[in-house]
């Protein structure tokens, strides 16, 4: 890494939010910010006016002027950067900066969680993906098909399938529940509202269902059944990478957190702490 450029910037940037941190080239915390989601599904210029407005809000925090971007080299973990024509709008439309490395936010999750050294993480956020980092340094990743095919055990496909279980229960084609009256009083009472927010629905959108399912699963066992299936095919997606299961294993990402009481024993037990965060693996897909 060149030690002249004065600020590295690590971006994560995902459906439902985007976390942004800068260093010094010796490895110093400077400052971050925190702010909407930047994923390219939402937009190229959505996803620059994003990043941008918070690193002007970062260096603010510390009461500092946006330095010249020439002064910043930026990583990038970017929900959406796997689409060759997105990822090549986003460098088109790139400021000047000094340098700019562009991968997954998959691919810097892994990097965080591990320190850049070989390793398997699931992340289940708005969506879901698994990566892996081998011993002779190649990578894979599993799933990251994107909403609606793919996505298993991530935050939109728990929410569609809430939302379905409530359009159902409207129809009369299933009993009410506690999840089911809690998604109705979510999206405003009643059937025209149901109605009026599912066609706007999207992976963000359904994603925000979420924490519903996770506060009923306690007494709904429809719920319960939902956060164990999903639990069952993060483990799916950890096996696919690792059959032996010889490399450690991190399950990353706000869901995959809170997901872990409904995981199966056997994944639970060979799961490790992450070491770092997506933005901290942007940071070091600077310093590789």
């Amino acid at each position: 890494m060149d030690n002249s450029i004065p600020y590295l910037i690590g971006v994560d940037g995902g459906g439902t939010g985007t976390r942004l941190r800068v260093e010094s080239p010796d490895g110093r915390p400077l400052t971050q910010a925190e702010g909407p989601g930047s994923s390219l599904a939402q937009g190229i210029e959505p996803a620059w006016r994003t990043i941008l407005a918070l690193l002007e809000r970062a260096f603010g925090e510390i009461g500092k002027a946006l330095p010249p971007y020439a002064d910043c080299a930026m990583g990038l973990g970017l929900a959406g950067a796997n689409n060759p024509e997105w990822a090549w709008q986003f460098r088109q439309r790139a400021p000047d900066l000094a340098r700019l490395e562009l991968a997954t936010d998959g691919y810097t999750t892994l990097l965080g969680a591990h320190g850049g050294q070989p390793g398997v993480i699931v992340a289940l956020g708005t969506g879901s993906v698994g990566e892996a980092l081998y011993p002779d340094g190649s990578h894979r990743e599993v799933g990251g098909w994107g909403y609606p095919s793919g996505d298993e055990a991530s935050g939109a496909w728990l929410g569609q399938r809430a939302a379905q279980l409530t359009q159902m229960a409207l129809d009369g084609r299933y009993t009410h529940t506690p999840l089911t009256r809690a998604v109705l009083e979510f999206v405003g009472g009643n059937w025209q509202a149901m109605m009026q927010w599912n066609s706007a629905a999207n992976p963000t959108r359904f994603a925000q269902l979420a924490p519903l399912v996770l506060a009923a699963a306690r007494t709904d066992p429809e719920a319960d059944a939902l956060l164990r299936q999903a639990g069952e095919d993060a483990w799916t997606i950890a096996r696919a990478l690792d059959p032996a299961g010889e490399l450690p294993v991190a399950l990353c990402g706000g869901l995959g957190q809170a997901l872990r009481d409904w995981l199966p024993p056997g994944f639970r037990q060979q799961l490790t702490p992450a070491k770092g965060d997506s933005a901290s693996g942007a940071l070091l897909l600077l310093r590789r």
